[in-house]
């Protein structure tokens, strides 16, 4: 059962939290749930037109959004903080307005704030997209897998698995290759899975990157 559902979701409420925390009746929840996509679009293009990040540990692992009657609470995790912070003249101050204006809301006000990902290599977002400019870069889809391993594995994980779907290599027909290390129990509910699922297009069309990364395991309640 593990296997067919998103991993994330499999797991809420129990070692898994949701992104966006918030609460709306039922006729106005498809607004914000539009809303919430507003804004995690406009950080991911403002830091990727603003911000000169020259490896893919430095950019967005993920974005949480809480929201209040007046507040609207934003919180980025990334892989170097200081590149937001210091790549415009108002930092952080000119992103909030900007998010502000984007969404429309005069009556709430937003609040970002930055945190640092602890342990980079041990998130699957990274992961996926230093194996998609390996492959642009024509490295061996095999080699680059072995290279993503390796880099999570210095982040103390306990197993990982990669699967690339595609015309890989630039083959006339599309297939899936997988590679895994260590283990992956996407049957254990009280197993944190960290996934991921990441597309991109090169010369011969789209190919598709999924990372599922076991990071830990909650003992058993006596």
């Amino acid at each position: 059962m593990g296997q067919k559902i998103n991993p994330l979701g499999f797991r809420l409420g129990t070692t898994q939290s949701h992104h966006s925390v918030w609460f709306a009746p039922s006729k106005s929840y498809s607004e914000g749930l539009q809303e919430d996509q507003k804004i995690q679009d406009y950080i991911k293009n403002y830091v990727q037109k603003n911000m000169k990040i020259s490896s893919s540990v430095e950019g967005i692992a993920r974005i949480k959004i809480q929201k209040k009657l007046d507040l609207i609470q934003v919180i980025i995790y990334m892989g170097c903080p200081k590149l937001l912070i210091e790549g415009s003249p108002r930092g952080i101050e000119e992103l909030q307005s900007n998010v502000q204006k984007e969404i429309n809301s005069a009556n709430r006000k937003v609040n970002i704030t930055i945190k640092k990902v602890a342990n980079p290599y041990g998130q699957p977002i990274f992961l996926a997209e230093y194996i998609a400019v390996q492959l642009k870069d024509r490295v061996s889809f095999r080699k680059a897998m072995k290279k993503a391993i390796e880099l999570a594995e210095q982040a103390d994980t306990k197993g990982m698995q990669i699967q690339i779907a595609g015309r890989i290599d630039g083959k006339e027909i599309a297939r899936v290759e997988w590679i895994r290390e260590g283990r992956v129990p996407l049957q254990t509910i009280r197993a944190k899975i960290d996934y991921c699922s990441y597309t991109f297009r090169d010369i011969h069309g789209a190919l598709g990157i999924k990372i599922w990364i076991f990071a830990d395991e909650e003992a058993d309640e006596e």
